[in-house]
């Protein structure tokens, strides 16, 4: 019995010696935590402010400036690699010529409207300049890095082909960059690239895979993005004889637009064109489409109200470089080559080309985005051969700013 108690008692004053040494442990942890002087209230708890949340990805350039991107949207044949010059070639301009090819060789064959979606995704990461989205769809195989010169369009790209990525150019020089000898420069890593994107405050892709303009809404409504969209269009008829002449070389391209099983595809630039005539909260002020024709045909003054939209400043230089190139001595009958080139060849060329037929084809299917963008139906042809006749008139759908 005695022995009971004993150890009942020794087990009461092991718990009482537990709960002691929990409150001292308490009472220190209190004191360290909350020092004050004698006699003070205890100090309310301090909540310290939440950080500043960093620069939203992409949004700044150097020094800290706000990020002008840009989007060139357009459709083959319609004179964007020539448009697309007047960005690569400005010293103050990261330029990438058609990313989305990339998703287009990796996915094929697939359809062209269940390709938006990956190239909407590929855009966002570009603007951000993450470049490593290149390697996701490159074709050189698994486990061989992609370098600069493997990206689409780097034969003739002003920022890969000049200091510092490669001693052949300088970007600052306006002038045209010959593929041959950019092929010679040595490859770099797309790390390296993507250090020189960071270091410029403006941001130009152009492509003619993406369809509809409500594909790059998201982009557009997002706030760590500043994007603006350049429409470049041209005349149907024009760009039906420019296909024609290259339809070898977009067969598969053409083949992924064909499996589109979508009848929505039929109808896109109609329906962008009437986005931008009512547009939405999210294009309003970040729209603007420019006429192909009026470009070659005034090009400083469309160069002007070209950069005044995305806040670049038009230098003698690239003034110099747009009017020599609509002054060329002839029209280039080689698809896919940027040259110099007469302008009002440049303009007639399809009424030419094109049989009277092919010409009532196109102007049939197409007559909605015609009227809207100003150009004339004609009803003969005789018509069609009067090159004194122009076909332009002012348009309904264009804007800007």
């Amino acid at each position: 019995m005695k022995v009971c108690r004993r150890k009942a008692l020794a087990l009461c004053l092991g718990y009482a010696l537990l709960l002691l040494l929990a409150a001292l442990n308490l009472l220190e942890y209190k004191w360290r935590r909350e020092p004050r002087r004698c006699g003070e209230p205890p100090a309310a708890p301090r909540h310290r402010p939440p950080p500043p949340p960093p620069p939203p990805a992409g949004s700044r350039g150097p020094a800290g400036a706000r990020r002008q991107l840009v989007y060139v949207f357009t459709t083959w044949r319609s004179g964007s690699s020539f448009f697309g010059e007047l960005f690569n070639q400005n010293p103050e301009v990261f330029f990438l010529y058609e990313p989305v090819w990339h998703v287009w060789q990796k996915l094929y064959p697939g359809d062209a409207v269940s390709l938006q979606g990956a190239a909407r995704d590929m855009l966002s990461s570009l603007y951000r300049c993450d470049l490593s989205v290149f390697q996701l769809y490159s074709t050189a195989g698994a486990g061989k890095n992609l370098t600069t010169l493997g990206i689409f369009g780097a034969a003739t790209n002003k920022v890969i082909c000049s200091s510092p990525l490669c001693p052949a150019y300088r970007k600052e020089v306006v002038g045209m960059v010959d593929d041959r000898v950019c092929k010679k420069c040595p490859p770099q890593r797309l790390s390296r690239f993507q250090e020189e994107c960071h270091k410029y405050r403006t941001l130009v892709i152009k492509g003619v895979r993406v369809f509809d303009l409500a594909v790059l809404a998201p982009l557009m409504r997002d706030p760590t993005l500043d994007l603006k969209v350049i429409h470049l269009v041209r005349d149907p008829r024009a760009v039906a004889s420019s296909r024609i002449k290259s339809r070898h070389g977009l067969i598969r391209e053409s083949l992924q637009v064909v499996r589109s099983r979508d009848p929505r595809i039929h109808r896109i630039m109609a329906k962008t064109l009437q986005t931008a005539l009512h547009p939405p909260d999210w294009l309003q002020g970040n729209y603007m489409a420019v006429r192909y024709e009026d470009l070659v045909v005034e090009p400083i003054k469309t160069l002007r109200q070209v950069y005044g939209f995305v806040n670049l400043a038009v230098s003698p230089e690239m003034e110099k470089f747009a009017l020599n190139m609509t002054s060329g001595p002839g029209y280039s009958s080689k698809p896919f080559v940027v040259s110099a080139r007469n302008a009002t060849q440049a303009l007639s060329a399809w009424r030419t080309a094109l049989s009277y037929q092919q010409i009532k084809q196109v102007e049939e299917y197409c007559h909605q985005p015609m009227a809207l963008l100003g150009y004339e139906r004609v009803g003969s042809p005789e018509e069609v051969k009067d090159l004194s006749r122009t076909l332009l008139r002012k348009p309904t759908a264009l804007g800007g700013g």
